[in-house]
């Protein structure tokens, strides 16, 4: 899946998977509690839809959004991840 950047990215994500779903825009619209005018402007890229109703929409189309840290280190294959919560547990602890 592409990264989502800017409102057209995620309204190109949203047609996507209604069409693919073969949902037109007013079935849409009635399971998410909009108006057909609604998603038409979300599929364009509405740049101010409230994050409630878009959030809403990608569940009634199955969708989850993720999100993921690109500042992060990326892990080496093979190595299983860091447990920085286990680490700072383990330096609190009193020593014997």
């Amino acid at each position: 899946m592409p990264p989502i950047n800017t409102p057209t990215d995620l309204g190109a994500i949203i047609r996507d998977h209604r069409r693919r779903q073969n949902l037109d825009q007013v079935t849409l619209a009635r399971n998410v509690g909009v108006s057909r005018q609604w998603i038409v402007e979300i599929e364009k890229g509405k740049p101010r839809a409230g994050i409630g109703l878009v959030l809403r929409t990608l569940q009634a189309l199955g969708v989850t959004l993720t999100v993921a840290d690109e500042t992060a280190t990326p892990r080496t294959p093979g190595r299983p991840a860091v447990d920085l919560d286990a680490i700072v547990d383990a330096a609190r602890r009193p020593r014997s």
